[in-house]
């Protein structure tokens, strides 16, 4: 019988766009406004700073991580092309190659030799993938859906410190968006710790430290300058 096991390696590539994203949408945004605030602008102005960097940081992010992510999707192009040629021109080598990684790991030269052949008549090329290269299905890079995890995501975060710019007292602004920030990001700190399966109370403490020394910067900004707009 075969056990279940739960694992969480599969959802690496949008759980860090995801996380990225959401933190980034609640920290800089509320920098923003809490920065604008404290400097003694309007609210309309406030409002309008927040949804100016909700968009404009959502953008940003989608083609940030799209980007970078396909730059990880071709180099991995580059070497599944590198594979096929060379298992194509070269089996014997690329066979001993195998059988000597086999033998690195552990296995006794006739076995890691009968594992690499029983392996290459199965599927040489993904055999080669995974165990030369590192590079698995569920590891490989997924650039739309690392974009739209990422964009949607900072979307999401950002709507909290504009919601508090609509709902707070002009005068309370900062103080609210503060708090409401802090409260956030412990809350998308905890989620993606426990979606991650790491400890809920590390992640949740993590991201709202440094959440809480990106705001205090943005607001000493403000009141240092002091611009009424």
């Amino acid at each position: 019988m075969r056990h279940h096991e739960r694992h969480r390696t599969d959802r690496v590539g949008w759980l860090r766009a995801a996380v990225l994203g959401a933190n980034d949408g609640i920290v800089s945004v509320s920098g923003l406004v809490v920065g604008v605030a404290a400097s003694g602008a309007s609210a309309s102005t406030v409002l309008i700073t927040g949804v100016a960097g909700l968009v404009a940081g959502a953008m940003s992010m989608a083609a940030g991580e799209y980007v970078s992510v396909q730059s990880q999707a071709d180099a991995e192009a580059a070497d599944l092309a590198v594979e096929t040629r060379e298992l194509q021109e070269m089996p014997d080598s690329e066979l001993a190659e195998l059988t000597q990684i086999y033998t690195e790991r552990g296995l006794e030269p006739g076995l890691a030799r009968q594992v690499a052949e029983q392996l290459t008549a199965r599927d040489a090329l993904a055999t080669h993938l995974r165990d030369e290269l590192g590079i698995t299905e569920a590891l490989r890079a997924r650039p739309l859906q690392a974009a739209l995890a990422s964009a949607t995501a900072f979307t999401v975060g950002a709507l909290l410190p504009i919601a508090t710019t609509v709902l707070a007292p002009p005068d309370r602004v900062v103080l609210v968006t503060t708090v409401a920030t802090l409260a956030g990001l412990l809350a998308s700190g905890g989620v993606a710790a426990w979606v991650g399966g790491a400890p809920v109370l590390r992640g949740a403490w993590r991201v709202g430290f440094w959440g809480a020394m990106a705001m205090a910067a943005a607001a000493l900004v403000g009141r240092l300058f002091h611009v009424s707009v």
